[in-house]
């Protein structure tokens, strides 16, 4: 079974105001949570900002200060940081949302794609080696849904 056959309430989901999908089970931006390694849901939470759409993808961390958490762009294999305001940790991710490849870069640099790479995710520089994120680990994506299911 993939990664984007996992569905249901996790520990992850708990007082977020609904349940949770894998991220593919919902083909829009938005929020969600990711978790790392292991036990994937039932791990500890990250913030996570889904950006499927092109023009989430195109925007992403442009003209911010920071985030909170990580942001997940899917499709992606490669990323630039043309106009960002700070450094970044990048981690590659191939379909499985195993991690091929963890990157530091600093604003105003064009990212190498991976070619194994199918989606990229990003949070400020050092948050990911705090999360566990290194080549080899699996990572859980999930969307926050409201009661209605949309």
């Amino acid at each position: 079974m993939g990664p984007w056959a996992q569905r249901g309430p996790t520990a992850a989901g708990r007082g977020a105001g609904g349940t949770t999908v894998g991220v593919m089970g919902r083909r829009r931006d938005g929020p969600g949570w990711l978790t790392v390694g292991h036990g994937l849901r039932d791990g500890p939470a990250v913030p996570l900002e889904i950006a499927v759409s092109a023009r989430a993808r195109t925007r992403g961390l442009l003209g911010r200060d920071g985030i909170v958490g990580a942001m997940l762009l899917s499709p992606a294999s490669s990323v630039h940081t043309f106009g960002m305001r700070f450094a970044i940790d990048v981690a590659y991710l191939d379909r499985e949302l195993r991690v091929v490849a963890v990157r530091t870069t600093a604003p105003g640099r064009l990212g190498l794609p991976r070619p194994r790479a199918r989606h990229v995710l990003e949070a400020e520089a050092g948050a990911m080696e705090g999360w566990g994120v290194r080549p080899g680990v699996r990572v859980g994506v999930w969307a926050v849904v409201g009661p209605s299911g949309d």
